[in-house]
């Protein structure tokens, strides 16, 4: 069931013992909060942490909910793409006071254009850094007026998944993200799988027991 969250819907995953971090997973173009949700407990079979899938504030055609219009891959367009943004910012800064799980015991992920929207809010300039990153078929953002800092540290540790056939969003991309992370110190893993624009259950399987070590411990009462 879906529920406001600082305003965007969202679904909620409580944990099934005192939360250990947070989890937020961002949807691809045309999907909603649904799409992602059964990844929470792939990625957290322990039910450790609080999982979160937000919805995306436009409404496009073909259907479905998106992030920004897609004018060029690599490019979002930069109104649609600004005002997502802002609006993410806002409703992850809401939920992180509102959970009381800051950025650093908080990994974000997402699909294609939510793997686009994780990077921006993990690594836009000003924004705090979480403790972990999950790009799946996406790509490093460029838009006129927004930058990526790659350079602040702590930086978070990064899984990258793609598919080698992906005829969305080609492979390089996913390659280019992972070697300019790489490049910036980044402790970083990148897979690509035989697959189209697609998720692999194995790669998440494979990666996320790494991907949330990078967790630090609660704080204990």
């Amino acid at each position: 069931m879906s529920q406001a969250t600082g305003g965007l819907p969202a679904r909620v995953r409580e944990p099934r013992s005192s939360a250990a971090g947070l989890l937020v997973l961002f949807h691809g173009r045309g999907a909603d909060e649904n799409d992602l949700f059964p990844l929470l407990e792939l990625i957290d079979p322990e039910g450790r942490l609080l999982g979160v899938t937000p919805r995306a504030p436009l409404s496009l055609p073909p259907g479905g909910a998106h992030w920004y219009v897609v004018r060029e891959i690599g490019y979002p367009d930069r109104a649609t793409f600004d005002a997502a943004y802002a609006a993410a910012s806002s409703w992850l800064d809401e939920l992180a006071s509102s959970s009381g799980i800051g950025p650093e015991r908080t990994v974000l992920g997402g699909f294609s254009q939510g793997a686009v929207m994780a990077y921006a809010l993990g690594l836009g300039a000003g924004r705090p850094r979480p403790a972990g990153l999950l790009a799946l078929s996406g790509f490093l953002p460029t838009v006129e007026g927004f930058e990526l800092d790659l350079e602040s540290k702590p930086a978070p540790r990064t899984a990258i998944g793609h598919g080698s056939y992906d005829p969305i969003i080609a492979p390089e991309w996913g390659r280019r993200a992972a070697r300019a992370l790489a490049e910036a110190g980044f402790d970083t893993r990148f897979h690509e799988s035989p697959l189209p624009h697609a998720i692999d259950p194995g790669f998440l399987r494979e990666a996320s027991p790494w991907l949330l070590e990078a967790l630090p411990e609660p704080p204990t009462a």
